[in-house]
């Protein structure tokens, strides 16, 4: 008898992984009070759970997925040949226990230290090698619609399934490490490594009222604004992002940066290599300004880097107070 197709959770429908929703990690307990359905359709949620964990069965294949984008696949089978064209997300494929199924990776997939190794390396993020990615033959190949460009994105999808995610808070994060678990069969350790994030982001202290300009480029100045995920990691920090009002990564001039009078400057270690004569040159703008490096890929990275980050984020809290001035050490 062949088995229903599965859909993504979150999609008009809750469907459980073990004792959680793959997609929203509702608990049991939760989807109980639903209100997305009719009280028949939450008993039968319910009943189906139980039956699930009381003969310890698989979720079903195939299953019927849907990406960032809304996009739908059907998948067979757990992905056994996967290309990730994102570097936080090839770590995410590590830490989830997938790291054996990926046989393309980016230049830029450093992480983890053995990514790379015995894989082969399908260009850059914005310069992918098409003819590469074709020769592996994947049975999924995992793209970001910020990372990745939809041209390349258009001409993969033409010979392979493309799961594109689209990041742009935590919860949405925690949310796409689900449903990639729940697209590679691996659920009950997304649904873990969620559950761990949000309990550590829940655990930070904040610092309210602190003035943040974060920015990620120069010549010209670039900052991270409006709708980007760093603003979203600056607000789970209580910290305020001055170009919150400006979309995404807007270009700013040294005189926006003096109108915005923020309290600290954050030079990020990604995409820009900023260096310590760079915040002097800010200095001379900003003489009121604490300003310091970051490491970039914790603030940006949306998948399992964020557990790391966490620890991360309560060691430099403390240093983000203080006098005004360049405070350089290296991350």
């Amino acid at each position: 008898m062949t088995p229903p197709e599965v859909a993504s959770a979150c999609i008009d429908a809750c469907q459980l992984a073990a004792d959680a929703c793959s997609g929203c990690g509702r608990r049991l307990d939760d989807i109980a009070a639903w209100p997305g359905a009719g009280s028949g359709e939450r008993i039968g949620i319910l009943m189906q759970a139980a039956r699930r964990l009381a003969n310890g069965a698989p979720r079903p294949w195939p299953r019927r997925v849907r990406d960032g984008l809304g996009n739908e696949l059907l998948l067979a089978g757990p992905p056994q040949r996967i290309v990730s064209l994102v570097p936080s997300q090839t770590e995410l494929l590590f830490d989830l226990g997938a790291g054996e199924r990926v046989v393309g990776v980016t230049k830029f997939c450093v992480h983890p230290a053995h990514a790379r190794a015995g894989r082969r390396r399908v260009g850059g993020t914005k310069t992918p090698d098409i003819a590469r990615i074709r020769a592996l033959a994947p049975d999924l190949v995992l793209a970001n619609r910020e990372e990745n460009r939809a041209e390349d994105v258009a001409a993969i999808a033409a010979f392979a399934p493309v799961y594109v995610t689209d990041v742009n808070t935590v919860a949405q994060a925690l949310a796409m490490t689900r449903a990639v678990g729940f697209t590679l069969g691996v659920e009950a350790a997304a649904a873990r490594l969620a559950a761990d994030i949000e309990a550590a982001f829940g655990d930070l202290p904040r610092l309210d009222g602190l003035r943040c300009a974060y920015l990620i480029w120069r010549r010209p100045w670039m900052a991270a604004a409006g709708g980007s995920f760093i603003d979203d990691v600056l607000r789970r920090l209580g910290v305020a992002n001055v170009f919150a009002d400006r979309p995404r990564y807007p270009e700013v001039t040294a005189a926006d940066l003096a109108a915005a009078e923020p309290d600290v400057v954050l030079l990020s270690s990604e995409p820009y290599p900023f260096k310590p004569a760079h915040g002097q040159e800010l200095a001379h703008v900003l003489p009121r300004a604490r300003i310091l490096p970051v490491d970039g890929e914790m603030f940006c990275w949306p998948g399992s880097r964020l557990l790391a980050a966490a620890g991360y984020f309560r060691e430099l809290l403390p240093r983000l107070a203080g006098n005004a001035g360049v405070q350089w050490r290296d991350e």
